[in-house]
Formats: C-alpha cells, structure tokens, sequence
C-alpha cells in the first residue's frame, strides 16, 4: 500500500504528470475514467497566482469526478511561493506538489523549475517553508540534476524527505537533456536503495508501454509510475498497464468507436471549459494523437486542425468514425472470405 500523507492507494499507483496545456480539467477526466490513480494540474506560475492573473487562477479549477489530485506549482522567491501555497490550499486539492524540475528556458531562467538544481540549499529551504505554512501533503517532482556533471538526486531526495515532503517524483533526466537521449533509472534506484528514504518514490521518462512498465517496475523497484507524453491522445495507456500487471496480456487497442468517443468527450469539455475559441484551438494539438496510425488519416486530420465551427468538427468525427468503422467492417468480411476460400 502507497501513502501519500493521509491518502492510501494501490500497491503500484499509476501517475498523471503535470503537462503543460496538456493536464487540464477536459483531459485529466478521460485519464482518470481509464485508470489513473492521480492526477496533477498543468504547472502554475507563483508570481501569476499572487497577482491573480486570469490563466494561473484558471487552472486552480479542480473537480470532484478528478480526485485525488494535486495542484502543482513553480516559482523561485520565498515570499511568493508561500503566498501562493495559501491560495492553493484555499481550492482544497489534496496535495501540494511544487515543479522543480521543468526545463524550459523562460522558466529556469528565473531559477524556477529545474533552475533550481543549480542551487540546491535554496531548493531545501523554500520546500521546507511550504512544508511549514500549509496543512496539505507537499511533494516535489524534479530532475536528476542541471547536467550529467551535477547530478545529486541522492542527496536531494534526503534532503527534501527530511524537510517534511511526503513524496517524490523524479523523472530521469537532466536539465541539460530536456527531454532528449534516454532517461537513466538506474539513479531513481539508486535514491530508492538509500536506507534512509521512506516516502514513496515515483519514477517518470519513456514508459510507454505496458512490457516497459512492469519491467521497469521489477528493475527499478519504484513505489509507482508517472506518465506523462504517453498518455497524450492516449489515456488507454492507464488500463493497458493495469491489466498487463494484472494478467500478463495485452489489452486489444481502443476501437475506432472509442478513439471518435474520446476525442468527442474531450473536444466537448473544453469548449465548456474554455470557451469556444480556445476550446477549439487547443483541441487542434491532440487529434494526431487520438488517430495515430490510421491509414490515409492525413485529410481527416487536416479538416480537424483547420476547422473553426464546433459543430462542423463534431460532424467530422462523426464522419471519421463512419469511414474506418466502414473500412474495418470490409477488412473483417474479406478475411472471412478469405478463410472459407481455403476450406
């Protein structure tokens, strides 16, 4: 059993990881219908919570349907950080998890994000001021270090542990790599063979499949999983991996019929979350994803990106899912004639 503060889960919690413009409401409510144990908001700029910009408030919103989840946010000045822990305990998520580890340049530029790996004891402190003035769990997720010559995540994960976090997600890159070469587990196992750490230890970088899941399960002896570009388009990688752990088999892929579905039901929520125009804009980097290696998918996708009447891209799902249902019905008679061909 994996506790997180009061929160208990299954013996191997499977993750949503923070993505920016990517883990919002729509998206995080198809993730949890297919298995995620927990969710995390889109990363939430301090400085923006505090000055109470618009997009930083909007992404407080949090739903019942999503929980548990946690309300993740990056900032590098004391003052500002605890001033927005305040906020975020006032949207009652059930945990507070601060980013430091996110690589983007405008981000680590401000020693926020994975900026801060440069300057670890300043990384300490504002984690354990957080500990301090809020009463939800804190957890940390982060990097393995600003370069292959500084890496310290041993240390760090001490550290942290020791200021009050409740638990760590690491993803097992740089800050250097970004989210190039591969991510090396070996010292997310390395922080979980310390004897001195007792919170749960996440592991999160290239799982993208059940086989590597469960193998990196085994390998790496992590108390669960966080997926992150995997899940993108693709929230079946949940119950996938579920029922590979459970049974050793691998699920059938999601039908056509449940590919249109999911891209309806997310399409449908962010315009009610957005708005009409940016409901319809942000759909637009998904639809590659839901539709990933359909044969000839190119005109459909090129319709879905380009469209900006709602009702119109409902009709063009509708008239996908005709199309390869159509195409999957003739593959399917053709065999068959095939077979009895043969008898």
């Amino acid at each position: 059993m994996v506790q997180i503060g009061n929160l208990s889960f299954g013996a191997f919690p499977l993750l949503l990881a923070p993505m920016e413009d990517v883990s919002d409401p729509p998206f995080r409510a198809l993730c949890k219908q297919q298995g995620a144990d927990m969710m995390f908001t889109e990363f939430i700029s301090v400085e923006g919570l505090i000055r109470d910009a618009q997009k930083s408030v909007k992404k407080l919103d949090i739903y019942d349907e999503e929980r548990p989840i946690g309300i993740q946010i990056f900032g590098a000045e004391l003052d500002s950080m605890i001033r927005a822990a305040e906020i975020v305990e006032a949207a009652q998520p059930e945990v507070l998890d601060i980013n430091f580890g996110c690589p983007v340049k405008k981000v680590v530029c401000k020693m926020a994000g994975a900026g801060i790996l440069r300057d670890i004891p300043k990384m300490v402190k504002l984690t354990e001021a957080i500990v301090k003035r809020t009463s939800l769990p804190v957890t940390v997720k982060t990097r393995l270090g600003w370069d292959e010559h500084s890496i310290r995540i041993v240390e760090v994960a001490e550290r942290l542990q020791d200021v009050g976090i409740k638990a760590l997600s690491i993803h097992a890159r740089t800050r250097k790599q970004m989210y190039k070469g591969q991510a090396d587990w070996s010292w997310i196992a390395k922080v979980k063979e310390n004897p001195r750490m007792h919170i749960p230890i996440f592991g999160n970088g290239d799982i993208d499949s059940p086989q590597k899941a469960l193998e990196y399960r085994r390998r790496y002896g992590v108390d669960g999983i966080m997926i992150g570009r995997a899940a993108i388009g693709y929230p079946w990688i949940f119950r996938e991996i579920k029922h590979y752990f459970a049974t050793g088999q691998l699920l059938d892929p999601p039908t056509i019929h449940e590919r249109v579905a999911a891209a309806r039901t997310h399409l449908r929520r962010s315009l009610e979350w957005k708005g009409p125009k940016l409901g319809v804009l942000e759909m637009r980097r998904h639809y590659t994803n839901y539709f990933r290696g359909l044969p000839h998918i190119k005109l459909f996708r090129t319709r879905l990106v380009t469209e900006e009447d709602p009702q119109v891209l409902f009709d063009i799902l509708d008239e996908l899912e005709a199309h390869y249902a159509a195409l999957q019905t003739d593959a399917r008679s053709a065999y068959a004639l095939h077979q009895n061909n043969q008898l």
